[in-house]
């Protein structure tokens, strides 16, 4: 099974990073009782951080890290797709070297901080274009209402279609809460685009 590349914002990964660990965390009160012990208060979960290690191999290993360590500068949350991952809005929180840096090789490793403040802010109301589907134009129905949904046909992504009708794809995603993994899509299957 060959695996989609990872990407955050507009970086992609020529090829994913060979570590992943994703660790849960859920904040607890506590509280001494009086005479006696203490009492436990499930305050509920907190973010999700999304950690890993990888290296950029062969000429121009340095210039990937610097493309990738120009997307840790820049602002703000992003989607965070991930090849095994539910995709996530995250902060890319570190970016560590973990040797001296040569032209061809550097390893390096990354820290994503989930946000739980959604996607709605960074959805937008997409055109169609020119482009997509097989006949090189997209296959959508529409809906009295104004919404505008997408027929999945074979190999096509996620990202291919929101980009065919010229939407983000954090609004696709945020209008498409049934597809519990954004790489993993079906042909055949109807994905909402506007």
């Amino acid at each position: 099974m060959e695996l989609a590349p990872m990407r955050f914002k507009e970086y992609t990964w020529p090829h994913n990073p060979r570590v992943y660990a994703m660790e849960y965390q859920r904040r607890m009160g506590n509280q001494k009782v009086p005479f006696g012990r203490y009492h436990l208060q499930d305050l509920g979960p907190v973010r999700r951080v999304m950690r890993g290690e990888g290296e950029f191999t062969g000429e121009g290993a340095y210039e990937e890290f610097k493309k990738l360590a120009s997307v840790f500068y820049s602002e703000g949350p992003g989607v965070l797709v991930h090849p095994i991952w539910q995709a996530v809005n995250a902060y890319f929180v570190s970016l560590t070297l973990a040797q001296e840096p040569r032209r061809d090789y550097v390893g390096y490793s990354f820290t994503f901080w989930e946000a739980y403040d959604g996607y709605a802010a960074y959805a937008r109301s997409p055109a169609p274009t020119a482009g997509g589907g097989e006949n090189g134009t997209p296959t959508a129905a529409g809906a009295a209402n104004g919404e505008l949904w997408h027929t999945v046909a074979k190999g096509e992504s996620l990202w291919r279609i929101a980009a065919d009708y010229g939407a983000e794809l954090t609004g696709v995603i945020a209008l498409n809460p049934q597809l519990k993994n954004p790489n993993l899509i079906h042909p055949g299957e109807k994905v909402r685009v506007r």
